[in-house]
């Protein structure tokens, strides 16, 4: 298995400040995601009359996320950290302001397009979590990438809560949830100026009266991606996020189909959430103590949970439950699979290397996320449940064979 590292130092001040201020960017930025998700369907239906494509601008935030993790993955690596998010943010505030113009006009399709512009500014979002390791030493990676991955709760509660106060503040409605969007990012754009990111390191450490060694070439996308290590972690990642998209997505057209109230699907999501976000103050620590692969089989095991929770009954503590369980399963395998990604490349191939990973990644999330309507409407919400099965037994077999890969190093060390 994945040895467990053991803490070398303890973290100075600065750096503290700037993994706070990072969790801060991810709380805002996730927070605006949120708010997206939750306002433009109903704002669409406001004067769109095919309520079939009310979800076609969030869906193609997911399409402007794949198109654009290369581009803002190698604009960091090349350009910098503080250029790559100030640039993501910039598109934040574009799609926010196209996507209210569109709500203002009653024109789907500009609504459509501000969907796509946020696409770039979520996959910005999504490189906070590999930013922070470049922030701490060696010891400290997993622990970073959960640390910041925490900032998910703040966005829980404020993403909501901040649709909630500006949905009719406005004509027509939600135009207001879009402006508190544009502020959002906005802020965000303007917290990234106060964290000191370090320069990328190119090469060795130079030493007095020595020249320093030039910098290994990059090697090919697909010799880094043939690594066991990599497929493991990236499966496994696929899987969280497409199992949990799966189910969350179709979570509340089940909760309804099966005569609960719209109420009672609000609360499933909620906790759903708080369970996605709120172990990552303590994911990184269980992964330093106990090792990597032992933390992904957890989390496995709690998407399982999760499953037959779901597949048990359909009262309302089911629901609860299995969603609950969903969101603590996919903290633990996603935090995982992140911290062995961050471990498969040298400096100069971090751009390609988790751009590939955040492509692959999300990817399935659009897919999943488009699909759970569609079998949900067809098959059921215990077939449903059945497909996420499969997914999970994929991850199983992944991990399992990292850590046979593992142990075999071991033996022959």
């Amino acid at each position: 298995m994945t040895p467990p590292a053991q803490p070398i130092q303890t973290l100075d001040r600065p750096t503290q400040a700037n993994l706070f201020l990072l969790a801060a960017c991810q709380a805002l930025g996730q927070a605006s995601n949120t708010m997206m998700v939750a306002a433009t369907a109903l704002s669409i239906v406001t004067f769109y009359p095919n309520r079939d494509l009310a979800t076609l601008p969030a869906t193609l935030t997911h399409v402007g996320v794949m198109l654009s993790v290369f581009p803002a993955a190698l604009l960091m690596q090349r350009r910098g950290r503080r250029l790559g998010f100030r640039v993501g943010s910039s598109f934040g505030m574009a799609g926010a302001a196209v996507i209210g113009s569109g709500l203002y006009l009653a024109n789907f399709w500009i609504m459509c397009l501000g969907g796509l512009l946020l696409g770039y500014a979520v996959a910005s979002l999504h490189q906070y979590r590999f930013a922070a390791v470049e922030l701490v030493p060696g010891s400290y990676r997993a622990r970073a990438i959960s640390w910041v991955t925490a900032g998910g709760v703040v966005a829980g509660v404020l993403g909501p809560s901040l649709v909630r106060l500006t949905h009719d503040a406005w004509a027509p409605v939600y135009l207001a949830t879009y402006a508190a969007m544009f502020v959002l990012h906005a802020l965000v754009f303007t917290v990234v100026s106060f964290i000191r990111f370090p320069a990328v390191p190119v090469g060795s450490a130079p030493v007095p009266g020595v020249a320093a060694a030039p910098p290994a070439p990059p090697r090919p996308l697909a010799t880094i991606a043939a690594q066991p290590r990599f497929m493991a972690a990236v499966i496994s990642a696929m899987v969280a996020f497409g199992t949990m998209s799966f189910l969350m997505s179709a979570s509340p057209l089940a909760i309804v189909a099966c005569g609960l109230p719209h109420a009672e699907a609000h609360w499933v999501i909620f906790m759903h959430v708080m369970g996605m976000f709120v172990p990552a103050f303590f994911t990184g620590h269980l992964i330093t103590r106990f090792g990597t692969t032992p933390v992904m089989f957890a989390g496995i095991l709690l998407l399982s949970f999760g499953v037959l929770a779901g597949v048990e009954g359909i009262d309302a503590w089911n629901f609860r439950i299995a969603l609950t369980l969903n969101g603590v399963g996919w903290n633990f395998l996603f935090v995982g699979a992140t911290t062995l990604v961050t471990t498969c490349y040298r400096p100069n191939e971090r751009g390609k290397v988790q751009a590939l990973n955040d492509f692959l990644v999300f990817g399935t999330t659009a897919t999943a996320s488009f699909l759970a309507g569609f079998l949900l409407e067809r098959m059921g919400w215990l077939a449903l449940n059945g497909f996420a099965v499969l997914l999970l037994v994929a991850a199983l077999g992944a991990v399992t064979w990292l850590w046979v890969q593992d142990r075999q190093v071991a033996q022959a060390a």
